[in-house]
């Protein structure tokens, strides 16, 4: 299909520039609660430092990197961002082995970081934060961030955002290299942060503008095969999308693009009336689709899906009742307000042979689901996700495990002390059943006021941690991540 980059962006141009709140800072020290350490500033790079193990016995067998990425600096004395999701993003680097821990992190050195240490203050529009008249952009990748993901793609590890190019950095220094141009013609496109990764290493990703979305086919090394452009049959919000062996499949939710203005956040409208739609796509034959009506919900995040013999497809994701988190409520997490919200339950999304969708609700308290790499695409019996938010408090505490099998979902509570990141599955050496593997990520220990590692089986994810490692310093909640061995 033949396109321009300036038609597919034209539809998400801003109508227009406002000035932050420069009162936004003091408002939020003011407010600040003891979860607060979870949207905290961090004020450097974190050089190499070894963490102290505190509890349990190290696996013999466990070696890789973990690398998460999350916002990690949100305030200047000259304005601040006023959404949870436009801080700058830093990754961070746990690497593990001979059962010693090292920890890095490094601030992705993105041209907004740059302009914004020049001025004092943050001058980038965001998802819930206006321009700064002083900004100067010239495309989407000059106002990233570079906070939501990162990726190891080749030699290189990638941190992704949602409206930019993903930006390459070194895997074991974490230096920045330069922002990634998959075409000279398609510079800048967006890139979603949660690409869907075959078991073979095969990259497939979407772009969103508006009612326009670019589907991204990628070998292994990140080198492009395919890049098309299609019409979405509505302009939602799309954060996440899944994917089977043969399809896509791109959930639309009834929070959808009605106006072209700043911030982001503001440019979407809730509209239940319309439904939440599913598109299956055929990864071989993009004109080959087909559209399933579900009852409205809102979403982040969904888990990956897989094709049984008939055809029904499945797929896992953490359903919002509506979308006042993305639209408010994070916002209200950096003002240090406690949200009177209802957390996403865990629900199994089933597209029938039959032409027809349905739900099939648990419950259970969920977000971030994540689940087996090697079985991308594929049948699986489990979904990690967190759980446990309490009232008062907008972030988790506890990790949990759902066997859909049996349609029980195992939990692990770490205390209302704890803010508890997404964890990742990291398969046992030399295991091939799904169960055989730990799960993997840190939390908040916001008694102590550090960062804490913790890996916990998963077929005994009830009995807490196998071991906990401690670090000197406490980092903020991060996005998403993965493991690398």
């Amino acid at each position: 299909m033949d396109f321009s980059r300036r038609s597919f962006l034209g539809a998400s141009a801003a109508a227009s520039v406002l000035t932050p709140d420069k009162t936004w800072a003091a408002a939020a020290l003011k407010q600040a609660q003891s979860w607060s350490l979870a949207t905290a500033d961090v004020a450097e790079d974190l050089k190499p430092r070894m963490m102290d193990l505190v509890h349990g016995r190290v696996p013999e067998a466990l070696k890789g990197t973990l690398y998460r990425n999350g916002p990690a600096q949100f305030r200047r004395p000259g304005g601040s961002s006023q959404h949870w999701f436009d801080g700058d993003g830093m990754i961070r680097r746990w690497y593990i082995e001979d059962g010693q821990v090292q920890l890095t992190a490094r601030f992705a050195d993105t041209r907004k970081r740059r302009q914004e240490e020049e001025a004092g203050a943050m001058l980038m529009p965001g998802f819930g934060t206006l321009p700064d008249p002083r900004a100067r952009i010239g495309s989407a990748d000059d106002a990233s961030p570079a906070n939501t993901s990162v990726h190891k793609v080749g030699d290189k590890i990638w941190a992704l955002w949602e409206a930019g190019s993903p930006l390459a950095m070194d895997p074991v220094t974490l230096e920045t290299d330069d922002y990634v141009t998959l075409r000279p013609d398609l510079k800048a496109m967006p890139y979603l942060a949660h690409p869907r990764v075959e078991p073979d290493g095969t990259i497939w990703n979407l772009g969103l503008s508006g009612g326009n979305a670019i589907i991204w086919h990628l070998s292994a090394d990140g080198s492009l095969r395919t890049a098309e452009v299609i019409q979405m049959p509505m302009a939602s919000y799309i954060h996440d999308f899944t994917a089977t062996a043969r399809h896509l499949v791109i959930l639309l939710q009834p929070w959808v693009h009605t106006r072209n203005i700043m911030p982001l956040s503001q440019a979407f409208e809730w509209k239940p009336e319309l439904g939440t739609k599913v598109l299956v796509i055929d990864k071989d034959n993009l004109s080959n689709r087909r559209i399933f009506e579900l009852p409205p919900f809102g979403f982040f995040h969904v888990g990956e899906a897989w094709e049984e013999n008939d055809g029904t497809i499945r797929f896992d994701v953490a359903a919002h009742r509506h979308m006042d988190f993305a639209a408010k409520g994070a916002s209200e997490i950096l003002n240090g307000v406690a949200l009177d919200h209802e957390p996403a339950e865990l629900v199994m999304v089933v597209l029938g042979s039959d032409d027809r969708g349905r739900l099939e609700k648990t419950g259970t308290i969920a977000e971030f689901p994540r689940s087996d790499p090697r079985r991308a695409g594929l049948a699986r019996r489990f979904s990690l996700h967190t759980t446990g938010s309490r009232e008062g408090t907008p972030l988790a505490s506890s990790i949990g495990v759902t066997d859909w099998s049996s349609g029980r979902a195992h939990v692990y509570d770490f205390g209302p002390e704890h803010v508890v990141d997404e964890m990742v599955y990291v398969p046992k050496p030399g295991a091939c059943a799904e169960q055989d593997a730990w799960l993997i990520g840190p939390t908040v220990n916001l008694k102590a006021g550090v960062s804490e590692l913790h890996l916990l089986d998963l077929a005994h994810i009830e009995d807490g941690p196998v071991c906990t490692w401690r670090a000197d310093v406490a980092l903020p909640a991060a996005f998403h991540g993965n493991w690398t061995a």
